[in-house]
């Protein structure tokens, strides 16, 4: 033991001894004490942290909820340490080891957050080592050197000298920004879910708007902590203007065309329209440049906001979600019409989605070439479910029908005469 002693104070490092190592034996006691508790505290209250914090965020607790009780178990260990250290003047080896392991928990607690927010893993590492090496040097009393340091390591670019040490900051400052973005909009969104004043349109409006406020806001903070003159960029502003006049201008109008859509209403997430003048389909989202229309063969169109604007639109559901569907029935002439008549009244009435009220009808349209056509007239109250599986299915019971009681469909028939003449010759 003796020999080790001596080769480490050949070396150069201090070995502590007397009082010192006293205070060095309680720190490290005091160390496995924290993360102790830390420990205890993260598996005693991180699962029912974790599972209130997903029952009032819901989807929006996606990431950061099975990841709290590692927030809370490093959380609480870099607080004790925290206190730790700033409780007293300790002996070299002992603030080393305090220093150590508060920057490992901080940097735990920082890759739990930010992963849990997103951030992917090339991000988020290296904002936990920098976290660590700086927590570790004020700890050792070596963070005035380093900085000093890397103040003076750089790369000019015109009159200005950029050093390591800003480039660091920025990479910290904006990793943060786009955490709190993150975080912001998932309790900014939830709020606004969860308010039962706002239909689902003003819902979404609110949302959208609240996301572009916040950026804003984190783009000034960010201006704000890395100290950057605004002035610097007037000289590009008139070439950002001509850029957005030009060559974002469809995007500008796609932007403002859903804004528009979801102030007025006049197509919501929801709503039934009529996709490519044929095709029946479900707005599911409006987002910033087009809407999202689902069709029932799980098509996805994404049409722009403008053209929404600016073209006609067929919307079944816009201020009554009751849409009408005509199914045509041609039947034969010798038939008794009256009973065909009330027997596709009948089917009407037994299919599952056709409504009672508005009531259905049949009306007799042409006497046709083969047989007397009709049009079966029918509601239903949930055009996003398909109109197609309707008018199979009222037809479907209509033929078992008309085969009960004896009621014929007609096929098209041509009678063909040979006339016989004399040839004269």
């Amino acid at each position: 033991m003796s020999g080790a002693i001596a080769w480490l104070k050949a070396q150069g490092i201090a070995i502590p001894e007397g009082s010192e190592a006293i205070e060095t034996c309680i720190v490290a006691a005091l160390i496995v004490t924290a993360l102790a508790i830390g420990l205890f505290t993260g598996r005693w209250l991180g699962p029912r942290a974790g599972a209130l914090w997903t029952r009032h965020l819901g989807h929006h607790a996606e990431g950061i909820g099975e990841r709290v009780g590692g927030i809370i178990r490093h959380g609480v260990a870099a607080l004790l340490l925290a206190i730790l250290l700033a409780a007293g003047d300790w002996p070299p080896l002992a603030a080393v080891f305090i220093g150590f392991f508060l920057g490992a928990a901080v940097a735990r607690m920082t890759v739990e957050v930010l992963r849990g927010l997103g951030i992917p893993r090339w991000m988020a590492w290296p904002v936990a080592f920098i976290l660590f090496a700086a927590i570790m040097s004020y700890a050792v009393g070596g963070l005035a050197p380093i900085q000093t340091k890397l103040s003076t390591v750089g790369l000019p670019i015109g009159a200005k000298f950029i050093s390591l040490y800003s480039m660091i900051v920025a990479l910290l400052t904006l990793v943060c920004l786009f955490a709190g973005i993150r975080l912001a909009n998932r309790l900014i969104g939830h709020a606004i879910l969860r308010t039962t004043g706002f239909d689902p349109t003003q819902k979404l409006l609110t949302q959208k708007l609240a996301g572009i406020a916040v950026i804003v806001v984190a783009f000034f903070v960010g201006i704000d902590l890395l100290d950057i003159d605004l002035t610097t960029f007037t000289v590009f502003s008139g070439a950002l203007g001509l850029a957005v006049g030009f060559g974002l201008q469809k995007t500008i109008g796609n932007l403002i065309a859903g804004i528009i859509l979801l102030l007025d209403r006049s197509i919501k997430p929801g709503d039934v329209i009529v996709v490519a003048d044929k095709e029946v389909g479900w707005v599911n989202k409006i987002g910033v440049r087009a809407v999202s229309v689902l069709t029932r063969d799980g098509k996805e169109h994404l049409i722009p906001n403008e053209d929404l604007m600016t073209k006609a639109v067929e919307n079944w559901s816009y201020t009554d979600p009751n849409v009408r569907i005509r199914i045509p029935v041609t039947v034969a002439y010798d038939c008794d019409l009256q009973l065909a008549q009330e027997l596709m009244l009948r089917a009407a009435a037994e299919s599952s989605r056709v409504l009672d009220d508005p009531k259905s009808n049949v009306w007799l349209t042409e006497f046709g070439e083969n047989g007397v056509k009709h049009e079966i007239l029918v509601w239903i109250n949930d055009p996003q479910s398909g109109v197609g599986n309707v008018r199979s299915d009222v037809l479907n019971r209509l033929w078992v029908l008309f085969k009960d009681h004896g009621i014929i469909i007609p096929y098209p028939k041509r009678d063909v005469r040979i006339m016989r003449t004399d040839n004269p010759a």
